[in-house]
């Protein structure tokens, strides 16, 4: 799923010469925290409000509030993995979408992610999630969809990061479509593979909280 298909058009977007209590009533009535503005349909960044509140700046126009998140951009060609992703680094509640020229699409909230992500194989299919840590150089999906699958097992999901703790070795990310995962880490740890952590899920994931959690473990983000 990419970004232009999770575009949320029933959040509007602000003007610079809105007014900052405008705003305030629109997040009031849409229950969200941030709104974007724009200018000639060019995305300028999202105003909080917090900001508005902590500024008492209810009668002041938008474009005399500091903004945040003006680089919390994507575009609709993108996969809704690197939505989440830019949301995080921005650590706001929404993402701004753009076309190739960057002209203003829409917004994407994270709830929006989460309910996108619910739909995917990697919440629907039972199973569960293993994370491992090995050196880059010894990555191979080909080596590990072998190993899985001598156990009757398939990778539903796959995620490689860079490990944060060492340049040079990944965090593989694995969604598999089974519940009772003893064997297969049983084999891959005697094949010397490096598990740093098991999550077990059940079938159904029940709420956004629930969501979130599996999609995090999921990026590794």
């Amino acid at each position: 799923m990419i970004a232009k298909e999770l575009v949320n058009t029933m959040v509007p977007p602000l003007k610079g010469s809105d007014k900052g209590y405008k705003a305030l009533r629109w997040m009031e009535e849409l229950r969200l925290n941030q709104l974007p503005v724009l200018a000639d349909d060019q995305f300028l960044g999202f105003v909080d409000s917090d900001d508005i509140f902590d500024e008492e700046l209810l009668d002041k126009k938008i474009s005399d509030i500091p903004l945040i998140g003006s680089n919390c951009v994507v575009e609709e060609n993108q996969h809704f993995y690197e939505v989440v992703k830019t949301a995080s680094d921005c650590d706001t509640e929404m993402v701004a979408v753009v076309d190739s020229e960057g002209k203003y699409l829409g917004i994407i909230t994270i709830s929006d992610t989460f309910n996108a992500f619910s739909q995917s194989a990697a919440v629907q299919n039972p199973g569960g999630v293993l994370v491992m840590s090995m050196p880059q150089i010894d990555y191979s999906l080909n080596e590990l969809s072998r190993l899985i699958e001598s156990d009757n097992g398939k990778i539903i999901s796959l995620n490689v990061s860079e490990d944060p703790k060492d340049a040079m070795r990944v965090i593989v990310t694995l969604k598999l479509n089974l519940q009772d995962m003893s064997r297969i880490i049983a084999t891959l740890e005697r094949f010397g593979y490096n598990i740093i952590s098991v999550f077990q899920e059940k079938n159904t994931v029940e709420n956004s909280k629930d969501r979130y959690g599996l999609l995090m473990k999921f990026l590794d983000i």
